[in-house]
């Protein structure tokens, strides 16, 4: 089998291993591949694996050897997989790999808001303690979360993985999801979404981007929230009206906020938010500690190996 990876770079910069991927077949991995050499580059591929280099109607037609696509993540909007499924193409993708690893981060994003420790850590070497007339000193308000209020949007793993921690900080935890479970309600108690947001001291997305949440973070749900309010987003930009938020932010609504994510990545230089007061912005790390990584090249791996044994795994399009 011939296996072309078409934008390896962000999942393996050099510290993990292809060799999994190597021991199934004639093995190729290109680090970014641009739109006008993906048809060149899977060639006659029978196994094509990328992450956000988009797989179009016109690149299976134009390459017809493909029978097999595994995304590198969690989402596959990238791939046509209506139309993979019409051309007998599995598409699998990786399920859960960063659970902890997106919990962990959704919550140095709040204790970041909440201490800015390395703000003040930048003005201790810059000399500013040295040079204090005081003991201490803080350039922010700081935040002390113990009986305060998270409101989760979106409760599965990642949501509930958030819960656990938020819990273990003293907080109290609410959550809005279609889909209650009772592992849900052993970490928070479920509410509608008009209750999390007038309730809620935190509001931390962790649901999936479809048509019905889709901007749920706009102006009109941030004017139910609470004064001051705390926003964290490492789940999908498009939740967010970035606009909306950032007028929120400079206005002091919303006191702060935490995003992983936004809605073009990269960032575009005409984002508002980059512009807004209290805006912390990383550029989507919340998947990729090594542990998580190693995971999801396993999972990959695993997924193909399914697929090679005719019992194909993780399929997103059967």
């Amino acid at each position: 089998m011939k296996i072309v990876v078409l934008d390896g770079y962000t999942e393996n910069p050099g510290d993990l291993s292809w060799g999994g991927f190597e021991a199934l077949g004639e093995f190729s991995v290109f680090d970014r591949t641009p739109a006008d050499l993906i048809v060149e580059r899977i060639g006659n591929a029978e196994a094509v694996i990328l992450n956000k280099t988009p797989l179009t109607k016109e690149t299976m037609d134009a390459c017809t050897n493909i029978k097999y696509i595994g995304v590198l993540a969690t989402g596959y909007n990238v791939v046509d997989v209506n139309y993979a499924k019409e051309k007998g193409i599995i598409v699998s993708n990786i399920p859960t790999y960063g659970t902890d690893a997106v919990c962990q981060f959704a919550i140095a994003l709040l204790l970041e808001i909440c201490h800015h420790v390395a703000h003040h850590d930048a003005a201790v070497h810059n000399g500013r303690w040295e040079n204090c007339p005081d003991w201490c000193f803080w350039d922010y308000p700081l935040i002390e979360l113990s009986g305060k209020t998270m409101g989760i949007i979106g409760f599965g793993r990642i949501g509930q993985g958030t819960g656990r921690i938020a819990k273990a900080l003293g907080m109290k935890v609410i959550a809005y999801d279609s889909h209650p479970n009772p592992t849900g309600e052993a970490i928070a108690e479920y509410v509608e979404l008009e209750t999390l947001l007038a309730d809620s001291d935190v509001i931390a997305l962790h649901c999936p981007l479809f048509p019905e949440t889709e901007g749920i973070i706009n102006k009109n749900n941030l004017a139910k929230m609470k004064d001051g309010v705390i926003i964290l987003n490492n789940s999908r930009g498009p939740l967010i009206v970035e606009q909306d938020l950032a007028d929120a932010l400079n206005s002091g609504k919303v006191f702060a906020a935490g995003l992983d994510v936004v809605s073009t990545e990269p960032i575009r230089g005409d984002n508002p938010l980059l512009a807004s007061k209290n805006c912390i912005i990383t550029p989507h790390i919340a998947w990729a500690p090594k542990e998580s990584r190693q995971r999801l090249m396993d999972i990959a791996v695993e997924n193909l190996a399914g697929f090679c044994a005719g019992k194909p795994v993780n399929v997103v399009n059967g």
